[in-house]
């Protein structure tokens, strides 16, 4: 029996899409015209005078990509099949469709389809007479060893400097230099309890280790670095913030991007934020991102936590207004305050009857005072 709500599995990704903008709370989103296997999606209010700013990939990441477009950060999204790069001519007809004289700005993971995908739409485009650019975003820090780290959650980040700039009519070599100089400054680690039910995979569980956890599971479910014989929060959150502080500088002001991979309650994401703010890295927060679902894979049991070193321009992207239906507006974060109150509790000290039957149902009733 499938773990996944879908009608037909043909149309399950082009469903994901007509939702989104069904629901979009700025009414800013519509799916361009084209062939049935090519979906993009694209800002209604289009200026063609500034930069396009184009992401996507595989779908299964919601709300990324289509949940970023709209003012202030990307002009488009193209959207490949669940965990599966969108195919070269999906790319190159979201380039034609959004680009105008300012250029274009691919914003593209780094996994090997949207590299190659991507990579050579933009150089058909820039045959046809398109000025494209390409950044490939690598914010993952969990095989420090790996060449070519992944691009994991940190690269929504990036969409949202880059589009702080195209919004406000910087030219392409601007707005690259921007996004460049913000991915450099990103670091990712993510953590995940088991993997994601894929649609019409009924046989296959996700992933599992029983009272372990699994550091550095990549969002399509790839292996992680190391499997930690922990799934207490405050110990995983620990070691978590230590290998991303070894990642960081040792000096800094950080925002700070708590996001859910698909599958932890709103309670367990509370309770991971908590442990966080129980930290050293604490000290060094100035801006709190989420906890929300930014960059997701299905139902993973799992979250991420990105830092970024904040600069003047990183720190002024960031915090701009937007008109996207999933960024999550920066945030300080709060002491947590005790309210002062005269109120004491009703809770009435007793003691219970020598009788066993009366001196147990006593008890019982004082368990839960009124």
């Amino acid at each position: 029996m499938s773990q996944f709500f879908f009608n037909q599995r043909t149309r399950l990704v082009d469903d994901v899409i007509e939702g989104t903008i069904v629901a979009s709370p700025w009414n800013n989103l519509a799916r361009l015209e084209s062939d049935p296997a090519i979906r993009v999606v694209v800002r209604r209010d289009l200026n063609k005078s500034n930069v396009a700013v184009i992401s996507g990939g595989g779908s299964g990441h919601e709300p990324a990509h289509v949940g970023f477009i709209g003012k202030g950060m990307l002009t488009a999204a193209v959207c490949g099949d669940i965990f599966a790069s969108p195919s070269v001519d999906a790319v190159l007809t979201a380039i034609q469709a959004v680009t105008g004289e300012a250029g274009c700005l691919l914003i593209v993971k780094n996994y090997t389809g949207d590299r190659l995908n991507f990579g050579l739409a933009a150089e058909k485009a820039r045959r046809l007479g398109y000025n494209v650019e390409m950044l490939i975003v690598g914010d993952d820090i969990s095989l420090p060893d790996n060449k070519h780290p992944r691009g994991i959650a940190g690269t929504i980040l990036v969409h949202k400097v880059a589009g702080y700039f195209a919004e406000r009519g910087y030219n392409l070599a601007t707005v690259l230099r921007e996004a460049r100089y913000a991915a450099d400054k990103t670091r990712t680690l993510g953590l995940a309890l088991s993997s994601c039910h894929l649609p019409q995979e009924a046989e296959t569980a996700p992933r599992h280790y029983p009272d372990r956890a699994e550091l550095g599971m990549g969002i399509h479910g790839e292996p992680g670095a190391s499997v930690i014989a922990t799934q207490n929060s405050a110990q995983i959150v620990r070691l978590m913030v230590e290998k991303l502080t070894a990642a960081l500088p040792q000096t800094g002001r950080l925002a700070v991007m708590l996001n859910n991979l698909g599958g932890v309650s709103v309670a367990e994401m509370a309770i991971l934020t908590r442990e966080l703010a129980d930290t050293p890295l604490h000290q060094r927060i100035d801006w709190l991102i989420g906890p929300a679902s930014l960059v997701t894979a299905l139902d993973m049991k799992g979250f991420s936590i990105t830092a970024i070193v904040l600069e003047e321009s990183i720190e002024k992207a960031l915090l701009s207004a937007v008109e996207t239906a999933s960024w999550q507006a920066p945030v300080q974060p709060r002491a947590i305050e005790v309210m002062p109150s005269s109120l004491r509790s009703t809770r009435v000290a007793f003691q219970p009857s020598d009788n066993p039957r009366r001196g147990g149902l006593c008890r019982a009733d004082n368990q839960y005072p009124v």
